[in-house]
């Protein structure tokens, strides 16, 4: 950028690179709609208001110029895609910055995964800010390929590849002063610090802030989310392909709206899929607009506000001296994208990308061996009881990562509690892949809806080690087999059948295929698995969260059951 160049456009002595002419302007820092010219000098916004020229004029008459949409919480790793694809699919939807999260490949691949989800991003016309993985593992109770600690922490930000610390999510350790979570924290001395804090109130909620972790994406409650406001946290609005707080959230916002001042509306986990079909962040500015929120506080949301909490002076509105990151909608209300500019270059028009994002080679780094582990037999399957034993069950929710803590009476074959299809309750099994142990935990979960078969992973936050979850032992067994031998990736089964395969090779977590190759591959397998009796949405991502042990209430990892709500490990025997 030359200062001196920018500055003759600015004062109109020389004509821009390109002026945008002819809509109304969303200011997001007045909160108006204004009718003004945007001229574009070098990647950067020269001017905003009337009479400005440029080499190239565009009339955009009828539409409205809004900034570049920011997600502020997000894992790349849950659309299955590699960052160089999900730039590519967003990108088009608008969005021109996003603070990614990638724990899931850390906890997977280590290190290697950090530098590779920083090299694929290089040359998007999406700026990714990494948040520095800060719970790897997310509790004692998970196992990864490697902790990674504070000195770890440290490196990822010196390497330039972090730029905040990711959500801390082992708030009891937080709570308690626990030293390895405290060095981490201290580490990111200075820079923004991401929270996880589901459920967290009063004392307890006190004390978590006192780490400066200040933003959360959790909140389920109305009440929960306006006492972490008042406390002085950023509210992260989650609406995801599977967790969907907005409704529940969106009242705080109608009944004052310089709260979204505070605000952000974020994605955390989102299919390819749901964004190619539904949206991104422009779904999010609609769903917030439904709820009746004010068209500029949502637009608000996505802008200024995660820019803000990012400390990020240089985006999230449109004004002088701001990046020329430019989206034009039809309106806000709808939020239809029409045109899209990055650094003042035009990316996208119409909703197609105007050129191919960059992308870097899968290593063996970052490639998941299965060979030096066993698939579980049939008769490795199953729960020893007695009569008259109670056994623990996960209780999915529908639309929450939340679950149940259910106790119920076992269905008992042979001795065994198994899987029981007349009242949902599906035999669930993890497998130690990430150190190559091979151990296997147990337990049911009622609520994916399987009549038969089995479905299974190698996404299973936070850990992400093999998770199946069917209705008898044989087609449990297939699904293992399948995700050993091919190192990771998801499957249906059913008896000795694979029935649908992806294959998943950049850390059991994503694929670099094109979107439309990896959604058609989803949604095969989705068929698959509808053909097997489920009918709740997104049936792989909601079996993904049943592993992870920092989310009330009851889960299942590869060292058992875990609820931390009830002090920690469960017996599978209630």
């Amino acid at each position: 950028m030359s200062v001196p160049s920018l500055l003759a456009v600015s004062r109109g002595d020389i004509p821009a690179e390109l002026v945008l002419k002819g809509a109304l302007v969303a200011n997001v820092l007045s909160m108006e709609l204004e009718e003004a010219d945007v001229a574009i000098h070098e990647g950067r916004i020269a001017g905003v208001g009337k009479g400005y020229e440029g080499k190239q004029n565009l009339d955009l008459s009828g539409m409205t110029l809004a900034p570049g949409f920011f997600d502020a919480h997000c894992h790349i790793e849950s659309t299955m895609l590699v960052p160089s694809s999900f730039a590519g699919l967003v990108a088009a939807r608008g969005t021109s910055a996003v603070a990614a999260d990638p724990h899931e490949i850390a906890n997977t691949c280590g290190m290697a995964g950090i530098e590779y989800m920083f090299l694929d991003a290089m040359n998007c016309p999406v700026d990714f800010f990494y948040t520095a993985p800060s719970c790897v593992p997310a509790s004692s109770f998970e196992t990864p390929l490697e902790p990674l600690g504070a000195e770890m922490v440290s490196e990822m930000f010196s390497r330039g590849w972090c730029h905040s610390l990711g959500e801390v999510m082992n708030f009891p350790a937080v709570i308690a002063g626990g030293e390895d979570i405290w060095r981490k924290i201290t580490a990111a001395s200075g820079r923004v610090k991401n929270g996880h804090a589901p459920g967290l109130t009063g004392r307890n909620l006190c004390a978590y802030l006192v780490s400066g972790c200040d933003s959360d994406h959790e909140c389920t409650l109305a009440s929960e989310a306006l006492e972490k406001l008042r406390r002085g946290m950023w509210l992260m609005i989650r609406e995801g392909a599977t967790e969907k707080n907005l409704e529940e959230l969106a009242p705080l916002i109608r009944e004052d709206e310089r709260r979204a001042s505070r605000c952000m509306l974020v994605s955390d986990d989102l299919t390819a899929s749901y964004i190619r079909d539904r949206g991104h962040m422009d779904e999010k500015v609609r769903l917030a607009v439904a709820c009746g929120i004010s068209p500029l506080s949502a637009l608000r949301m996505v802008t200024l506000s995660p820019a803000t909490y990012f400390g990020l002076r240089d985006r999230g509105a449109i004004a002088p001296g701001y990046l020329a990151d430019i989206v034009a909608v039809d309106d806000i209300e709808s939020c239809r994208v029409r045109r899209v500019w990055k650094n003042g270059r035009s990316v996208a028009t119409y909703g197609n990308l105007e050129r191919p994002c960059g992308g870097t080679e899968i290593t063996d780094a970052i490639r998941v061996s299965g060979a030096d582990l066993t698939s579980p037999k049939p008769e490795d399957l199953g729960i020893p009881v007695k009569s008259g034993n109670r056994i623990r069950v996960i209780g999915v929710l529908p639309g929450q990562v939340i679950t149940e803590h259910r106790v119920m009476e076992p269905r008992i074959i042979s001795g065994k509690a198994t899987a029981d299809p007349s009242r949902d309750v599906a035999l669930m099994a993890v497998m130690g892949k990430n150190r190559g142990t091979g151990r296997l935990s147990q337990g049911f979960v009622q609520g994916l809806g399987l009549k038969e078969g089995a479905i299974g992973s190698s996404v299973a936050h936070d850990a992400h080690n093999f998770v199946v979850a069917g209705m008898d032992e044989l087609s449990i067994s297939t699904a293992f087999r399948k995700l050993v031998s091919s190192g990771g990736g998801l499957v249906a089964a059913r008896g000795t059948e694979v029935t649908a395969f992806l294959s998943l090779p950049a850390g059991g977590l994503m694929n670099p295929g094109r979107p439309d190759e990896v959604i058609e591959s989803l949604k095969n397998l989705e068929m698959a698995a509808s053909e097997l009796g489920t009918t709740i949405e997104n049936p792989f991502m909601t079996m993904s969260f049943l592993c992870l042990s920092v989310i009330p209430e009851l889960k299942l990892t590869d060292s058992g059951y875990v609820d931390f709500s009830r002090g920690g490990a469960q017996e599978i025997l209630a």
